[in-house]
């Protein structure tokens, strides 16, 4: 039997950080229509609230997340037309992984488990990624005769490279914790019992950051995969004039010429 939105997304705003938790454990927390919805909403409320100053996306159970559970979503009706599967991509995995790239706060996984296909790319796209041992990472499209999705073909190569990304992808081979954080996949792993605590040390560490520079770094580091150096140096100017704009920026230059600890705001 399917929860609702709420019980299937658990949500709570502790110390300055969001916490997404993806629960549906018996399903490998499988995404389904409504989950990814409310994931996207959690997220752009993220980016608006000023008490939210990190996110921590994770889940229930033993896996991160299997890949999509279309049960849930909107019924088709009629004749399938060329142009449907595009726009249903489109307005389905993709805005998933655009909503976490573009989330305006630091985004950290916490992968517990399996991530497979979206699951994977969900992971991928975060800022941060921290994995328990037991987890593996799986390019399972390949196995189903599909084409990745959600932006799996854009995430991958610019963190492994084109060669290794094709290795993946043509084979759906799992990964283990260990060889991901090798290949750069991830940036720590843990023992399970470790990963709640780590995320969450690391978590309230970004959120007592100057939140809005992190933003910009963000932003700057994403866009400087697909554009030139010019773009990039323009980009960098911008975001430094933005920035010394904001309190934390204040804070940060006066707390260095009195010698003491910046004490940021995220403002």
């Amino acid at each position: 039997m399917t929860g609702s939105p709420a019980d299937e997304v658990l949500h709570r705003i502790e110390s300055g950080v969001s916490w997404i938790t993806l629960n549906r454990p018996e399903a490998m927390n499988a995404v389904t229509w409504d989950q990814r919805e409310r994931v996207i909403t959690l997220l752009a409320e993220a980016s608006a609230d000023p008490a939210v100053r990190a996110v921590v996306v994770t889940a229930t159970g033993k896996g991160f997340c299997a890949g999509a559970d279309l049960r849930g979503a909107p019924a088709a009706t009629g004749e399938r037309v060329a142009g449907d599967v595009a726009r249903m991509i489109r307005l389905g995995a993709q805005r998933l992984i655009t909503a976490v790239l573009d989330c305006e706060k630091p985004v950290l996984a916490a992968v517990n488990g399996t991530a497979a296909g979206i699951g994977a790319h969900l992971a991928l796209a975060c800022d941060l990624v921290i994995a328990a041992e037991p987890a593996r990472f799986i390019e399972v499209f390949v196995r189903r005769g599909l084409v990745p999705d959600g932006g799996g073909a854009y995430l991958l190569p610019r963190l492994v490279g084109p060669q290794k990304a094709k290795e993946l992808m043509f084979f759906g081979d799992a990964v283990p914790a260990a060889e991901a954080e090798r290949l750069g996949l991830v940036n720590r792993v843990v023992p399970a019992d470790e990963l709640e605590t780590t995320a969450r040390e690391w978590a309230e560490r970004l959120a007592q950051g100057p939140t809005r520079a992190l933003a910009l770094t963000k932003q700057l580091v994403n866009a400087s995969l697909d554009g030139g150096r010019a773009a990039a140096l323009a980009a960098e100017a911008t975001a430094q004039e933005i920035n010394m704009t904001t309190a934390d920026a204040n804070e940060g230059v006066a707390s260095f010429v009195e010698r003491r600890s910046p004490k940021y705001l995220g403002r």
